[in-house]
């Protein structure tokens, strides 16, 4: 009689075979291989189709394992992960020797964070092992906080993605380099700036752009459809011209004054930041699934979780 796995099992066999997992996140779903296999890993830059100068997020099971992966972990390390970890955080330290380059880009530093959902933690834990993971979608492009999302994407490229409902979050980790004299701010994301600073005691710097981190190139995170921002006073007006022209996608915050035409396709995002962090990857989705020939879009207030959906748009909307 055959002996039936569960999906964590599956998992595991999979990746101590080398292969590539789909892995749910609070923050979006992972792309995910075993860290210490370099042709597993050379296979996550190959399915994304990700420079291979591009570093990785390596996700630990827990933050005792923090001293096998990072050679110097300065006693700020030790206090946001004592905070924020599990969670949407993700620390740039000095990388130990058996860290790869294949996972760093040939950095001397490396990105880690201890991911806070249940399907991942608990695979990490059973596995033993660091797994390095990207998003779970085509370098570049919107990132998925769905399962479905995933399969839609790189269904073809892997063998299991695991469940884990839609991500908490929405966006990315924040990502905060502790390598230097000073922590700086590489990427925001799900933990904010102010909170950061309040854990800290001291002010966060700005990246100096010394450091390569995931997802801060200039355009990412980008739908199929051009992204163009508009003010709020502005959007309405500029959308209604632009449907004269064919289907336009408006993403905000600000409800419309009138009744739209159908050549508007709308997707109102929630008025507090956390909500629109948690639907915006969707939101981008859907109006791409419309087939609109545009998107406009206003940005939010930049306080707190505000900052990182303000940076995925701008990202999003960047030259290509």
């Amino acid at each position: 009689m055959a002996q039936d796995f569960s999906p964590i099992e599956q998992a595991i066999s999979l990746l101590s075979q080398g292969d590539v997992i789909g892995l749910p996140t609070e923050t979006v779903y992972g792309l995910a291989a075993d860290a210490t296999n370099v042709a597993a890993v050379a296979r996550i830059f190959q399915i994304k189709g990700r420079p291979s100068d591009h570093p990785l997020i390596l996700h630990l099971g827990d933050a005792s394992w923090l001293d096998d992966w990072a050679s110097e972990v300065p006693e700020r390390a030790r206090l946001l992960a004592e905070k924020f970890w599990p969670g949407p955080l993700t620390l740039v330290l000095e990388k130990s020797a058996r860290v790869s380059d294949a996972v760093t880009g040939g950095l001397q530093t490396v990105a880690l964070r201890v991911p806070g959902h249940p399907v991942a933690l608990e695979l990490l834990r059973s596995f033993g092992r660091p797994l390095a993971a990207p998003s779970a979608n085509r370098f570049g492009s919107v990132s998925p906080t769905t399962r479905q999302h995933v399969l839609d994407d790189l269904g073809d490229d892997i063998e299991l993605v695991l469940e884990g409902g839609p991500c908490a979050v929405g966006l990315e980790s924040t990502i905060v380099d502790l390598s230097g004299a000073a922590p700086r701010l590489l990427r925001p994301g799900g933990i904010s700036l102010e909170e950061l600073e309040s854990a800290l005691g001291e002010r966060v710097l700005p990246s100096d752009g010394s450091v390569r981190a995931p997802g801060t190139l200039e355009s990412h995170y980008a739908p199929r459809a051009p992204v163009h921002l508009v003010t709020p006073e502005e959007i309405w007006a500029r959308a209604l011209t632009e449907a004269a022209a064919g289907t336009v996608g408006v993403l905000t915050d600000v409800e419309p004054p009138v009744a739209l035409p159908d050549s508007i396709a709308l997707a109102l995002l929630g008025h507090d930041a956390g909500t629109q962090a948690h639907e915006l990857y969707a939101c981008l989705r859907t109006l791409d699934e419309r087939g609109v020939r545009i998107i406009l879009s206003t940005l939010p207030s930049e306080v707190g979780l505000g900052a990182a959906v303000a940076d995925r748009l701008r990202r999003a909307s960047a030259p290509r």
